[in-house]
């Protein structure tokens, strides 16, 4: 159990998009749940089970499949969130629910790798259907600011490309240099690796970002 104030404070942030999400899945029809989300080969119903895997199934399992897997994470990944998406399929917004104040972290990581976890695929599997899920705006900035260094660079690999981020839906801002602007959500995606959401930023930001990525898939 974390003895940080601060970190408490984003666990209980955690705690409560999980089941803020969880309550929006509920809503969901069956074809919804087949949905391509906007995490590449995933439906909405794996991403949901994704977001389930570290809260029910202990640490040395997911050991013993990356164990298998011989290391490729990703590939261990895919494996627990089939199973889970398998075995669970009609549970996992109750389970998202009963076990939202779990306060995991991935190894080397603190809590604001599962924040920004949570909040970016709900936006994967909300967008996609064209549901308005809500998220705070201290949360997203929390969120936000844990994605975007001091100096605006873009983390992405490649060439250092520094920019100015700013949401056109909130009072957030972060980095110098070109401007790339768009709404927090899509901001928050387009961070996190969403190629489809470069089409909804805008600004001399967004051109230069969209140039580098051109670039670096012809190298």
């Amino acid at each position: 159990m974390s003895s940080n104030p601060d970190d408490d404070a984003i666990f209980a942030e955690i705690s409560d998009e999980r089941r803020s999400l969880a309550t929006t899945l509920e809503t969901l029809t069956p074809e919804q749940w087949d949905t391509p989300s906007l995490c590449e080969a995933w439906t909405v119903r794996d991403v949901a089970a994704h977001l389930v895997v570290p809260l029910i199934v202990p640490l040395w399992q997911f050991g013993l499949v990356m164990m298998r897997t011989r290391g490729n994470f990703d590939r261990a990944n895919q494996l627990m969130t089939t199973r889970v998406r398998r075995e669970h399929e009609d549970d996992l917004p109750a389970l998202l629910t009963a076990h939202a104040d779990k306060k995991f972290t991935p190894p080397g990581h603190g809590p604001l790798a599962p924040l920004s976890d949570v909040i970016v695929h709900g936006l994967d599997v909300c967008r996609p259907l064209g549901i308005e899920h809500h998220v705070p705006e201290r949360r997203m900035i929390t969120m936000l600011d844990s994605l975007v260094p001091a100096t605006g660079a873009a983390p992405f690999k490649g060439p250092e490309l520094r920019l100015q981020w700013r949401a056109t839906d909130l009072d957030w801002s972060r980095g110098e240099g070109p401007v790339i602007e768009g709404t927090a959500g899509t901001l928050a995606l387009v961070l996190t690796g969403r190629s489809s959401a470069l089409a909804d930023v805008a600004g001399p930001g967004a051109e230069q970002l969209a140039q580098a990525r051109a670039n670096r898939r012809r190298a």
